[in-house]
């Protein structure tokens, strides 16, 4: 997929991975929808990129993941302003495993309401151009991480719902790819609380610093690279990407 013109969505679009999202999107030719409850971020990062790519290139929406009426005026709107949709990033999410209920919301939950709701914009059954929608996930998508059940649960759930959806989308003629990315520990603000962040498992949280020091950290810039492979790469569908630094490997599944 060639991204010159083409419109993106972006949730959590205002800092860390999100923003990183963004910023490749645009630096490629896309629009870019950036969707955040975190206003003040926002607004200073869409100050910048307005002087570095133009206020017609972008726009901010608040939206919360949790609400799927907030979700759908904010689609509505960008398909208005732009003229349509050509790709989804459910980016959003958040790493907190005493408030598990609001994780599950907005890492499981906000990427089917997201998806389902690009459905009836970007599907080609409803008069859409098609696309592809990136969902971002984690190593622990794949590979458990002990000290957070919840967050872990959660991006099986994304990897899952990813990879049914691919197949769905082929047999359906949605016309829309979708495809996971699973980093590994990234340097964002999600990363630096992560300790803070474990709840009934906090006495873990020496395994997890081990661990870190084992793999490593990824630049938002490294992750961004990846989605872009995830994004432009035609022949990816219901992958999921796995990013740990230095290693780049699509993950392989048992087939039935």
């Amino acid at each position: 997929m060639d991204l010159n013109g083409k419109i993106a969505v972006v949730t959590g679009a205002a800092m860390g991975i999100g923003k990183a999202i963004t910023e490749i999107l645009l630096q490629n030719g896309a629009k870019v929808a950036l969707l955040d409850v975190n206003e003040t971020a926002a607004e200073s990062l869409m100050e910048a990129l307005n002087k570095q790519y133009g206020q017609e290139r972008t726009l901010f929406l608040k939206c919360n993941v949790e609400s799927e009426e907030q979700i759908k005026a904010a689609f509505q709107k960008t398909t208005e302003t732009f003229g349509g949709m050509d790709i989804l990033c459910n980016n959003a999410g958040i790493m907190n495993e005493s408030a598990w209920e609001q994780a599950v919301s907005i890492n499981l939950m906000g990427v089917i309401r997201g998806t389902y709701q690009a459905l009836e914009h970007m599907s080609k059954l409803n008069g859409g151009r098609g696309g592809v929608i990136i969902n971002t996930a984690s190593m622990a998508g794949i590979s458990p991480l002990l000290s957070c059940p919840v967050y872990t649960a959660t991006k099986n759930g994304v990897v899952g719902f990813t990879r049914a959806m691919a197949a769905a989308s082929t047999a359906s003629g949605y016309g829309i790819r979708v495809n996971a990315l699973c980093p590994s520990f990234v340097q964002t603000e999600l990363l630096s609380t992560i300790t803070s962040k474990m709840g009934r498992f906090s006495h873990l949280v020496d395994k997890t610093e081990q661990l870190v020091e084992k793999l490593g950290m990824l630049s938002v810039s490294e992750v961004a690279e990846c989605f872009l492979e995830l994004v432009t790469d035609e022949t990816k569908n219901g992958e999921a990407l796995l990013v740990i630094p230095k290693v780049k490997k699509y993950a392989t599944f048992p087939s039935v």
